[in-house]
């Protein structure tokens, strides 16, 4: 029988293809019936909730692996200029796992996780201040705006390997020059 954890990744990997899908074709991906599913998670948005809960889980260790806050806190171009390519390198990976994440509209209105997406965003939105600050990162854009391009290349990232555009092993380097090149300081 399927643990609760293998369970969790089915769904995550069918709704990275249809992030549409109903618990029927989530039970029926993860292996399991309808009823098994039911036991582990009442409903979509039990699951959905869930999943957003380990999405964000990696976005918070992305910016915790990359020690956003410290490249921030130093104000060092070149701390900043490393932090944000690691950064941009751990975001495509989680993207891989969470794409379906990006663009959930239940994901964007439960109020803990928007809540936690806030506080997150904000970790972010310092380390983009940091780098204008720095001379890396252009400072005539807000530093929020900063954090809606990555967000926007992100879900592009998705849309282009899903749809074949790009190779997804041309892609990390493809999403940091766009970043880099379309953000560098001018």
């Amino acid at each position: 029988m399927a643990t609760r954890d293998e369970i969790l990744a089915a769904a995550q990997r069918h709704l990275n293809v249809d992030p549409r899908a109903s618990m029927a074709v989530l039970a029926a991906a993860a292996g399991v019936g309808r009823a098994t599913l039911h036991r582990h998670f009442a409903s979509r948005e039990e699951l959905l909730h869930e999943l957003g809960t380990r999405s964000l889980d990696r976005w918070e260790a992305s910016l915790d692996g990359a020690d956003a806050d410290g490249a921030a806190a130093s104000g060092e171009a070149g701390r900043v200029d490393a932090c944000l390519r690691d950064l941009m390198g751990r975001y495509l990976a989680d993207s891989d796992d969470f794409g379906f994440a990006l663009t959930d509209s239940y994901l964007t209105t439960a109020a803990d996780l928007l809540a936690r997406s806030d506080r997150l965003a904000e970790r972010e939105v310092e380390l983009f201040r940091a780098g204008q600050a720095a001379g890396v990162l252009r400072s005539d854009v807000p530093p929020r705006w900063l954090g809606h391009a990555v967000y926007g290349l992100l879900v592009a990232a998705r849309e282009a390997v899903r749809d074949g555009d790009v190779a997804r092993r041309d892609l990390d380097e493809t999403v940091l020059s766009t970043f880099l090149l379309g953000a560098g300081a001018r």
